[in-house]
Order: structure tokens, then C-alpha cells, then sequence
């Protein structure tokens, strides 16, 4: 799981049925946890943009969504206190 802030979102029309409705985010890694800077990942939780959140990713990612779907990256909390969190990373 990583920490990250949404810095946008993503539209795409074309895609895999079980993926139809889902809100997609790009998601700016908070921490150097062997990720890329930067991840696209399906919104569970209702983020928006600015919001600090909690990134699972994989298999977790998956196991997450209300559907099957083929996911790699799962918005499944937002952070309630950002500057909390940026002061420990």
C-alpha cells in the first residue's frame, strides 16, 4: 500500500465491461516505496482531486473492487489529516 495524492483523473471510453462505471484517478506517489511517480488507479472511495489517499496495489487491488476486474491499483481510504501524514513520510 502506498500514500498518495490525486492530481487528476482519467476518461476512458473504451474498456473491459467489468470496468464500465469506474471512476479513474492518477495518483502522485507521497513516498518512495519502489513505485513510479505516478499511477493511474480505480476509484472505490470517493476521492477527488487533492486528496491525499491510501493506494492498495496487485493482487490487494483486486481482491478490493466490488467487481472482478482487471486492476492493479485500488483507491481504498482517504487520508482525513494530510499534513499528519506528509510530516512522517
Amino acid at each position: 500500500m502506498i500514500v498518495g495524492k490525486v492530481i487528476g483523473t482519467l476518461v476512458s471510453t473504451r474498456k473491459l465491461n467489468n470496468l464500465v462505471g469506474s471512476k479513474f484517478l492518477i495518483i502522485e506517489s507521497a513516498s518512495n516505496m519502489g513505485t513510479d511517480k505516478r499511477i493511474v488507479a480505480v476509484d472505490q472511495v470517493g476521492a477527488g482531486i487533492g486528496d491525499y489517499v491510501l493506494v492498495a496495489l496487485g493482487s490487494a487491488a483486486r481482491i478490493g473492487a466490488t467487481r472482478e476486474a482487471s486492476i492493479d491499483a485500488a483507491v481504498v481510504g482517504i487520508i482525513d489529516d494530510e499534513n499528519d501524514i506528509i510530516d512522517k513520510l
